[in-house]
């Protein structure tokens, strides 16, 4: 199982920042690049606790699915999204937000996820999906702060 997290500063409220962390909309913008899409559960707007979504995109080439569910919520501070379906066999992501002190936002996030296939999947993970995962995030994150200071 690989573990690895973000931090990423932006010059808006926690409550701002942690809204549109939770937008389907804000999500499906930030990942055009991979042609991610909704194909069920929520289809717009702002997820809240146990909420679902099913996420449809192209990574390495090969279509993927995957269904998540937001399975803890403390509104402004903390959510986690968790796989009940799709590619990984584990995929758990905490979202934390935290004041900055300057009327900001500390948004870290830590990832935690392993690849199917016994030790192919381990070694794919170590290979490539790591380094993959990480840069969809930081690129997630980058869209989420524009959008947020831009609003702030």
């Amino acid at each position: 199982m690989k573990r690895f997290e973000t931090v990423t500063h932006i010059s808006a409220s926690p409550a701002a920042v942690f809204d549109l962390s939770l937008d389907v909309d804000l999500h499906t913008a930030s990942m055009a690049d991979s042609g991610e899409r909704i194909v069920g559960g929520v289809r717009a707007g702002r997820m809240t606790l146990g909420d679902t979504v099913t996420w449809q995109a192209r990574h390495f080439g090969v279509r993927w699915r995957m269904t998540s569910r937001i399975s803890a919520y403390e509104r402004p501070a903390i959510f986690v999204d968790e796989q009940v379906a799709g590619p990984f066999k584990r995929w758990h992501h905490t979202h934390h937000f935290a004041p900055d002190g300057r009327g900001g936002t500390v948004m870290r996030d830590v990832i935690e996820f392993a690849a199917p296939f016994g030790p192919l999947g381990t070694a794919v993970e170590t290979a490539a999906l790591g380094r993959y995962m990480h840069g969809l995030i930081e690129a997630r994150n980058v869209y989420v702060r524009e959008r947020a200071e831009a609003s702030a």
